[in-house]
């Protein structure tokens, strides 16, 4: 990973709020900034350089992992708290630093404040999730990698699935599989949703079984080198009855309306439109109520987000997910995601797991 490449990306950022400074405080963003897996730790990004700010726990891992940043490390007898004020104090005295306002509680930003001393905090929003968008290669071979792991997990659930499995015994499954392929686990929980819990978008597994099951729907996702994959497939268990078949043809068919649409410069409510229209023109529209879409990366949910309310268009090296779906309460639900790299010529769908209808017929 280039991280003096994310850095350099990240000061353009700073300057362009007229800030001088910025103090990382996201878990993720850290890792993403200088590739710390540890936790508790921030980074302040100043005029001289990038100063990580952690505990005795970690330093020996900051020292493996992050060899040429420098490091305020606390003892037992040091607050956090007390380490900011003396990084702002060395490299920010005086100067417009900027906080991460979308990662601290107000409580917390209320002490940093307490703690600026000369300096003067600002609070800032997504600049490093906006640097996040933009995959670079490296980042788009692992998302590959992920996207292939979770695609033989799916099918080596779907090559296993009898009568009698819960949902629950079915997303347990569904993270072993993954794990043996190479995944660390599963990039969020896995959604096994059976029949009416279908009709459910984050339906949690439950003791629901597969005895008399019409649908299943599978979303999950691999993580893999801290980046996740994100599918769903939706499964007739049996021969698809008329109604099924006909919510399975819009979905599909919105789908690919919204894909064909995607290229950088295409504004991303565009994009949700051109599938929110075909589920209207077949009479559902009111039965999908969610977002089409989303970024993916060291998060299952990352910037951008495509909706009818979204700003901004999509950019070549966004990998975002297209996930339209239809919920009938306490019927069944019907969604179908792909990940999708947009690329300075138009777009590549990363994920090539079969989804006509045929392919996801399953005769237990």
């Amino acid at each position: 990973m280039n991280y003096a490449a994310r850095l350099d990306r990240l000061r353009s950022e700073i300057a362009s709020q007229s800030l001088d400074a910025l103090l990382v405080t996201s878990e993720i963003n850290v890792r993403y900034l200088t590739g710390f897996t540890g936790d508790s730790t921030y980074l302040l990004v100043h005029a001289e350089g990038e100063t990580l700010l952690s505990d005795r726990r970690y330093e020996t891992q900051l020292q493996q992992e992050c060899p040429d940043l420098e490091a305020l490390v606390r003892g037992p007898d040091r607050t956090m708290l007390q380490l900011v004020e003396q990084a702002l104090e060395k490299w920010a005295g005086n100067q417009r630093v900027g906080l991460e306002a979308d990662h601290v509680s107000w409580a917390d930003q209320t002490q940093f404040a307490a703690a600026a001393g000369s300096s003067q905090l600002q609070p800032t929003s997504g600049l490093v999730e906006a640097i996040r968008c933009i995959k670079d290669e490296a980042e788009i071979a692992i998302l590959r990698r992920a996207v292939w792991i979770a695609e033989r997990t799916f099918e080596g659930l779907q090559a296993q699935l009898r009568p009698g499995w819960t949902e629950l015994e079915m997303a347990h499954e569904v993270e072993s599989l993954m794990r043996r392929l190479g995944a660390s686990g599963c990039g969020f929980a896995p959604i096994l949703a059976v029949d009416a819990n279908a009709a459910l978008p984050h339906a949690h597994p439950g003791r629901q079984t597969l005895d008399q099951a019409e649908v299943l729907l599978v979303d999950w996702g691999a993580k893999y080198q801290g980046y996740t994959s994100d599918l769903t497939r939706t499964l007739s268990i049996g021969p698809p009855s008329d109604k099924f078949r006909q919510v399975y043809q819009v979905v599909l068919e919105a789908q690919q309306a919204a894909i064909d649409a995607m290229a950088p410069g295409v504004a991303l409510a565009e994009v949700d439109a051109a599938a929110r229209q075909v589920i209207a023109d077949a009479g559902f529209g009111e039965y999908f109520g969610h977002g089409l879409g989303h970024g993916i990366g060291l998060q299952v949910h990352e910037f951008p987000r495509m909706a009818s309310i979204s700003k901004g268009t999509l950019e070549a090296g966004m990998v975002v997910t297209v996930e339209p779906g239809i919920y009938l309460p306490g019927q069944f639900g019907v969604r179908i995601e792909d990940d999708v790299l947009i690329t300075a010529g138009g777009h590549e769908v990363l994920s090539e797991l079969a989804k006509g209808l045929e392919d996801c017929t399953v005769i237990l």
